[in-house]
């Protein structure tokens, strides 16, 4: 896979100007420039090669007056399921690029490349040739958090016995092995997303550990075979700047220890005499297994590591900032120690919070939760922001017959002295939940001066439905609207078409009964109802979060049902009834 293909060549260009450019840019070549009009050929000796001249020739360097584009040189009978994806975002996760992937077909492979680019690269093979054809076509030239995707063909060695591939879950059964010091997206770890190791840093040490162009990083990466993000422009003008590790524990660990050491080296160098603890980052979630039932854990991890932790309070969290600041001080050898304790306990429930959200999607239907961005391993990677963005294409397989997840209307009550806390000083706090849950929300007036609840209608997809409900239910929680061992329970009411009530209810009450037995939510569509302007009726759904989600999805569906019946073409007038079969 090291020959390549320059596209877009003037007719004025020659094999001496190629010569030219390539040792300028210090690009190997192991064979002759093969020009021909309009394009030219080229062998380069390793894969190495062949990437640094893609990375930096292609759409980068003019020849003639002729921007140059530079890619694998595929024949076509090699042109089948293998695709090579480039300028993929720095920070872009891995759960994101499944998603977006996993639009255009089954991904057996998805190997990261090792590359001197800030941006990623990745090898993705597809199991049919018809679904890497609609990948490159959808995917090339098309933005990224501001990076145009470049998509090209790579020869795939197996393109005669095209077909399913045996065995393995659908996806992603043949990532390639960790590269070290690769940058962009990190190896794929061993489970979904490994949690990387957020640290925080004084600023004036940031340059330190980058290190003259670039090489302290680097020696970093390669000793510990991680992938290191310095998040130099967050926080402008702030006195720290976040760090994140992507590698195995192990590499997180070493890395961190070698950074630390790095800062305390150019504290001695700068004589700055202040202590420089260790302050790592974790989400909010993790937070309290990893204390413990009256702060156990940590003061286990106290006494064995011979360390002082503290841990930022509550009030510093924001919606757009679920994490808090873990500051472990002592000795370099003992925080390291004590960092390892730390981030095991907060992998292990990473790893149990990720076993109940794939428990909950299977409980949940119509609803992708892999797309909500919710739990924590979008936060941990890339900072909580990007985090609730679900994948391009990832919606829910909720009732739509377009393609797009039909929006749904819902009426939560909260309790009337939660107004406020929802709305949020000058409207921020509505505004922004909003925004995280992409749907519209917005508070009725009150009915009455006397009145113990408010109604917040929430207008959205599923997703939609579900992060704004959980935001609202955490909220009032948080807020102490509900006591410490008091599980938050509200109301919510959607409405169904006056001639579906009666497959909510089910004959008898089934149905409905059904539904309370399965979600442990309490539904009720009250009798003798007047349709309203749009002929359609109240069900009351009351119940702690996951139990009203559940008994709203579970009613949709049944709607779904409805309509899919209502759409079915009806028999010829003139057409006979099936006979019964005689016996």
């Amino acid at each position: 896979m090291n020959k390549l293909y320059i596209g877009n060549v003037s007719a004025e260009a020659s094999e001496e100007d190629f010569e030219t450019i390539f040792e300028q840019w210090k690009i190997p070549h192991s064979g002759p420039f093969l020009v021909k009009t309009g394009y030219a050929f080229v062998d380069c000796p390793d894969e190495k090669a062949a990437m640094r001249a893609i990375d930096v020739l292609s759409g980068k360097v003019e020849l003639h007056g002729k921007v140059l584009e530079v890619e694998h040189s595929v024949p076509k009978r090699q042109r089948s399921c293998k695709l090579q994806i480039r300028n993929i975002p720095p920070h872009m996760q891995w759960e994101v690029l499944d998603g977006m992937l996993a639009q255009y077909g089954g991904v057996e492979s998805c190997e990261q490349v090792n590359t001197d680019t800030e941006t990623a690269v990745v090898n993705v093979r597809y199991a049919a040739k018809d679904q890497a054809r609609l990948a490159m076509e959808k995917l090339n030239g098309s933005m990224m958090e501001n990076y145009a995707l470049k998509v090209s063909y790579i020869p795939d060695e197996t393109a005669a016995p095209e077909g399913p591939s045996a065995g393995g879950r659908r996806g992603y059964n043949a990532r390639g092995p960790p590269r070290p010091g690769s940058p962009g997206l990190g190896a794929r770890p061993k489970m979904q997303s490994d949690i990387p190791l957020r640290m925080l840093v004084p600023t004036q040490f940031v340059g330190a550990i980058i290190g003259k162009e670039g090489a302290t990083i680097r020696n970093i990466t390669k000793q510990t075979h991680s992938k290191i993000d310095i998040h130099r422009k967050e926080n402008a003008g702030a006195a720290e700047k976040p760090i994140t590790i992507h590698s195995t524990p192990e590499g997180c660990s070493k890395a961190c220890s070698t950074i630390m050491e790095i800062m305390q080296k150019e504290a001695v160098d700068t004589k700055f005499t202040e202590e420089i603890p260790l302050k790592i980052l974790a989400h909010n979630n993790f937070v309290g297994r990893l204390i413990g039932k009256e702060g156990r854990n940590l003061k286990k991890i106290e006494q064995d590591t011979g360390t002082k932790i503290t841990i930022s309070p509550l009030q510093d969290l924001t919606l757009y900032n679920p994490e808090r600041t873990i500051t472990v001080k002592g000795a370099i050898e003992a925080c390291s120690r004590a960092e390892e304790e730390v981030m095991k306990k907060i992998r292990e429930s990473y790893e149990s919070d990720m076993a109940a959200m794939n428990l909950q999607s299977n409980l949940i239907p119509g609803l992708n939760l892999n797309a909500l961005g919710l739990f924590p391993s979008g936060a941990a990677g890339m900072g909580p922001s990007m985090s609730s963005i679900p994948p391009p294409g990832a919606h829910g397989a909720c009732a739509s017959y377009g393609g797009q997840p039909e929006s749904e209307t819902v009426h939560l009550f909260i309790p009337a002295l939660a107004v406020g806390a929802i709305i949020g000083k000058q409207g921020q706090h509505i505004k922004q939940l909003s925004h995280f849950a992409g749907a519209s929300i917005k508070i009725a007036p009150a009915e009455g001066m006397d009145a113990k609840q408010r109604m917040v209608i929430i207008v959205g997809p599923p997703e939609a439905q579900f992060k704004a409900q959980c935001r609202i239910f955490g909220k009032l929680k948080e807020e102490n609207f509900f006591g410490p061992k008091e599980e938050v329970k509200l109301e919510a009411h959607i409405k169904v078409p006056s001639f579906a009530a009666g497959r909510v209810i089910g004959k008898g009450g089934k149905t409905v009964n059904e539904l309370q037995n399965l979600t442990c939510a309490e539904v009720v569509v009250p009798r003798d109802q007047t349709p309203d302007e749009n002929d359609q009726v109240i069900v009351k759904i009351s119940g702690h979060f996951f139990a009203c989600q559940l008994a709203q999805r579970k009613i949709q569906e049944i709607l779904a049902q409805v309509r899919r019946q209502q759409q079915q073409p009806k028999p010829a007038s003139g057409a006979q009834p099936p006979m019964p079969r005689r016996k």
